[in-house]
Order: C-alpha cells, then sequence, then structure tokens
C-alpha cells in the first residue's frame, strides 16, 4: 500500500504540471523550471498603504496546515478518550510524549513549562502539518491541463516552510517571546546584564557586539535551518522528475524516478519529523535560557 501510495504520488508530480500543461496556441512551449513551482503570485490582492498582505500560494497552504492541525490535536487528544486507550489515542499519546518530555522538558525550567508547554507543543504539531502538507500532492500548481477538452488545474507539491517569509515569521514570535520571558522573570537589567560573560572589561567592546549578534543568529538559525532544508527537499525532488522533460528523453524516467521517490520518502520520514523536533525544541532552549540565564 506504501508503495503504491508513493508511485501515485509521484505520477500525480509528474504528469499534470510538466507533460500535460496546457500551452496557448502559437505560443512558444516554455521549458520546465522548477523555482517556478515557488513563485508567489498574489491571488487575492490585498494592499494597505506599503502594507502587502496578498494571499498566495503559501498563505493557502498555511491556511489549510492551520486547519489540518487544529483537527489533529481535537481528534487525537480531545476526542473520546478511554481509560484503555485505541490506536488513535495512542498516537495521540505518544505526540504528547514527545512534546512534553523530548522538548518542553528538556529546553524549559520547571516553573515555566505549564505556561510555554502549549506554544512549543503547538509549534512542533503545527511545522510537522506545514512540512507534511508540502508533500501530498494539491491542486495549486501554476500550469492547467485538459483532459477530454475540460481544463483543470495541475497538480503539485509545495511548503510553506520552503518560503523565507514563513519561517522567519516563526522564527520571529520564538525571539520576542524569549525576550519578553528574560524580561519578566529577570527584570531588563539582570536580563541583558547576563549577554555578557565574566570577562576583563577592557574585552567589552569586543565581547558586548558579539554578544547581541549571537543573539540575532539564533533568529537566523531558527528560519533559514528549516527554510533551506524544505527548500532543497523539494528543488532536488522537482529537478529528478524535470530531467525527463528538460532534455526530452523518457528512458530517464528508469532512472530519475526511483531518485525521486528515494527524496521524497527520505524527506517524509526523517527530514520533515526532524525540521518540526528542532525548530520547537530549539524554541523552548531559546525561551528557558532566557528564563534563567545562569543555566
Amino acid at each position: 500500500m506504501k508503495r503504491l501510495l508513493a508511485a501515485a504520488t509521484l505520477l500525480a508530480l509528474t504528469l499534470p504540471a510538466t507533460a500535460l500543461a496546457s500551452t496557448p496556441e502559437g505560443a512558444e512551449e516554455e521549458k520546465f523550471n522548477p523555482e517556478h513551482e515557488f513563485e508567489l503570485d498574489a491571488w487575492v490582492p490585498i494592499e494597505i498603504g506599503p502594507l502587502d498582505l496578498s494571499i498566495n500560494k503559501a498563505v493557502v497552504y498555511l491556511f489549510i496546515s492551520t486547519g489540518v492541525s487544529i483537527a489533529l490535536g481535537l481528534f487525537l487528544m480531545r476526542f473520546r478518550l478511554r481509560p484503555a486507550p485505541d490506536r488513535r489515542q495512542t498516537v495521540g499519546e505518544m505526540i504528547y510524549d514527545i512534546a512534553q518530555t523530548q522538548i518542553a522538558e528538556q529546553g524549559l525550567p520547571h516553573k515555566a513549562i505549564s505556561r510555554w508547554f502549549p506554544y512549543v507543543a503547538s509549534l512542533f504539531i503545527f511545522i510537522w502539518t506545514v512540512n507534511m502538507i508540502g508533500f501530498i500532492p494539491l491542486p495549486f500548481a501554476p500550469e492547467s491541463f485538459e483532459i477530454a477538452g475540460v481544463e483543470l488545474p495541475g497538480w503539485g507539491i509545495y511548503a510553506a516552510t520552503s518560503s523565507i517569509a514563513v519561517t522567519l515569521g516563526l522564527a520571529l514570535m520564538t525571539f520576542f517571546f524569549t525576550h519578553i520571558e528574560g524580561i519578566r522573570w529577570n527584570g531588563p537589567v539582570r536580563y541583558f546584564k547576563s549577554w555578557i560573560p565574566d570577562v576583563p572589561k577592557g574585552m567589552y567592546p569586543l565581547i558586548v557586539p558579539l554578544e547581541i549578534m549571537g543573539q540575532f543568529m539564533r533568529l537566523v538559525s531558527l528560519s533559514v535551518r528549516l527554510y533551506a532544508n524544505m527548500l532543497a527537499g523539494h528543488m532536488l525532488i522537482l529537478t529528478f522528475i524535470g530531467l525527463i522533460f528538460v532534455l526530452e528523453a523518457l528512458w530517464l524516467a528508469a532512472l530519475t524516478i526511483p531518485a525521486a521517490t528515494a527524496f521524497y520518502l527520505f524527506e517524509v520520514i526523517i527530514v520533515v519529523n526532524i525540521q518540526a523536533f528542532i525548530f520547537a525544541a530549539l524554541s523552548a532552549i531559546y525561551i528557558g535560557s532566557a528564563i534563567e540565564p545562569e543555566h
């Protein structure tokens, strides 16, 4: 069943978005370019002065992921719970246990777990959902195709977390929560003083800028790690499939489809889970280190 699902997924990615894409009559057929899958054209333009709030493909994927995350939480952890858990409830309890023991308790001090566990657990589930939906073919590809004279939308894969704006937005939440909690628990003077290591005062002009830069590097590490991993995975899959059409050699499918399938399974089974875990775990560690900077 899993092999059938993987084969169907790769077939859905390959045919509609490339081979069956409709081209206006008389127009030159455009070569396949995987970069086009990551272009974010405004579907519903919303501009308020200089602020662009237009709804594009990334926003739609975030809407879908939000709804799925809420549905998963309710279905796995709130719906008809029993003293003797069934398979559904067991999965929910396993996710809850990972979020609590492997993420929250490893990074947050005990006094802050009740306040910040919901945040880091929600980050874990939401980022996992966004990443996983990014590998499910949906009818949001820029191309369209025709079957029996009926124009249908193209199917393709796209991860909202392959946009730096999305990952930076998630990282900014952790960044601001970290410093807000640090100031709330320690006061501004003690908290910002904790950034400075115990070194001779003559080294302050060198050390202080580096420590401040280090705080902002946390923001970069959170956002770029998730963005780069998801973008690279999708680019590799689309590039392997696109080689068939760029080189116009059908025989390459015997090589590129297995390679694309291998990368697809690697991303779905390993990268999706690891990146969600790392983002949530680092968020817990950063918030915890701000609450108790001496640790």
